[in-house]
């Protein structure tokens, strides 16, 4: 299961591209999370403040 980025939610604020342990995801408008890369250790959902990452 990857993680999933609420576009509409998502400030591109780059913290949960910070925590991110396999640098699964990049921010330019949006963050965008890399399904290949993505290890499902759910740090960026906590460290998102706008509540904008889910399972």
């Amino acid at each position: 299961m990857v993680v999933k980025i609420i576009e509409e939610e998502c400030v591109a604020c780059g913290a949960c591209a910070d925590v991110c342990p396999e640098d699964a995801i990049t921010v330019d408008d949006v963050a965008v999370v890399d399904a290949d890369k993505c290890i499902d250790c759910l740090a960026c959902i906590d460290e998102c403040p706008s509540d904008a990452i889910t399972e």
